[in-house]
């Protein structure tokens, strides 16, 4: 049998056993509609409550009512960008946000824009960091939102959030995260980091698919961005996804539980895996903060060579990794993320995308290693540009 190596987590998990076995009964012995009055309908509520519940401890949320589950991380980020410019433009239509976020935030400010809103996007370090002094510059008086992610999904930089969220609420305005690669990987605490509004989803942290949440801190004025029937307190129209919801909670309450030890394997099998890249591989660049960052994602350039070309030949030996977002994995452009970053479009188009799950071995590792060493070694061979970019290095 050929041999496997999952290593795109970033990207998406499988469904833990625990968490499936969570979502089981909602599918044929729980099975009402929870907003039904009767007995089957109350079960069902019941299950979305535990929940709520369950969302809401993780994030050191105040109250459960604070949390309103969507079908991902991108209706959720929708959501917070969309919903509070309709709801407070009457105060200013001026949103700030940075070069890196994930497409479902900038799409969903180029669509602001295109109905009148200003949107600043704040430039990044070398390393992926926003800066305060950046932040405070473009601070106007009709600004109403600052959107800055917890971590990046293809360097895995993490962001001062406390500093950027104190900073907007110093000059009066709303702050909201993406924390979807955040979850289970840092702590967070919505009221010590000061957050008015977080973005999460299920399917990062050994989830189901289609299920994510908002955290909309009480007393925050949001639009609605799905008209429909009372759901989610009227905030969110549509029939409850049961199933879907029962197994986020789950898997959220498992994330921040096993959050220590999960990051400590991680943390050794991230610097194993480097180590022996570097010590096998040369011509390689680690982009992200060499610090601040999470300990599942490592983001390499691999110099003269394109990362889509080693992606097919790891594949092809069964190993799976991705040259950045899966949301972005169509586009032929190089990463925005690396070239926000400062990256050359050579560099950009040359890297790779390494996601470690909490299900990795040591064995995995050494194999796709291997495999990697193999594949960078042929591309390099037959590259036109080997000899001059081999040649430039010297000189």
């Amino acid at each position: 049998m050929e041999r496997r190596v999952y290593l795109d987590n970033a990207a998406t998990t499988y469904v833990s056993s625990e968490v499936l076995n969570e979502m089981l009964p909602c599918f044929n012995a729980v099975y009402g509609n929870s907003s039904s009055l009767h007995s089957f309908g109350r079960e069902a509520s019941h299950i979305i409550d535990r929940a709520r519940d369950r969302v809401c401890k993780a994030i050191n949320a105040s109250k459960p009512n604070e949390i309103y589950f969507t079908s991902g991380g991108t209706e959720a980020n929708n959501w917070a960008i969309k919903g509070i410019a309709y709801a407070n433009k009457h105060k200013g239509k001026h949103i700030i946000t940075s070069q890196i976020e994930h497409d479902s935030v900038l799409e969903a400010c180029r669509a602001l824009e295109r109905e009148g809103f200003e949107v600043t996007y704040l430039p990044v370090d070398e390393y992926g960091l926003v800066s305060l002094a950046s932040l405070l510059h473009n601070i106007r008086k009709d600004t109403i939102l600052v959107s800055i992610m917890s971590v990046n999904n293809e360097v895995g930089t993490i962001q001062n959030i406390k500093a950027i969220a104190k900073t907007a609420h110093e000059n009066g305005i709303l702050f909201h995260t993406d924390a979807v690669q955040a979850i289970g990987a840092v702590k967070i605490d919505v009221q010590d980091m000061e957050i008015d509004l977080m973005t999460m989803s299920a399917h990062k942290i050994y989830g189901p698919k289609g299920v994510g949440a908002l955290y909309v801190k009480n007393g925050v004025k949001i639009d609605p961005l799905i008209d429909g029937g009372n759901q989610e307190r009227g905030k969110r129209g549509g029939t409850t996804n049961v199933p879907a919801i029962a197994g986020f909670g789950k898997a959220v309450e498992i994330a921040t539980r096993d959050l220590v030890v999960n990051q400590q394997k991680l943390k050794a099998i991230r610097n194993y895996f480097l180590d022996k890249v570097m010590e096998r591989i040369p011509y390689v660049k680690l982009n992200g903060h060499p610090q601040q960052k999470i300990q599942g994602t490592v983001n390499l350039s691999f110099e003269l060579i394109e990362g889509e070309s080693i992606l097919m030949l790891l594949d092809l030996n069964g190993v799976a990794v991705s040259t950045g977002s899966a949301c972005t994995s169509g586009s032929l452009e190089p990463s925005h993320v690396l070239k926000a970053m400062g990256l050359s479009d050579e560099l950009a188009q040359g890297s790779i995308r390494f996601s470690f799950g909490k299900s990795i071995s040591k064995d995995d590792v050494d194999y796709a290693i291997d495999k990697l060493a193999e594949a960078v070694e042929k591309l390099r061979s037959i590259s036109p540009l080997t000899k001059a970019g081999r040649k430039k290095e010297k000189n």
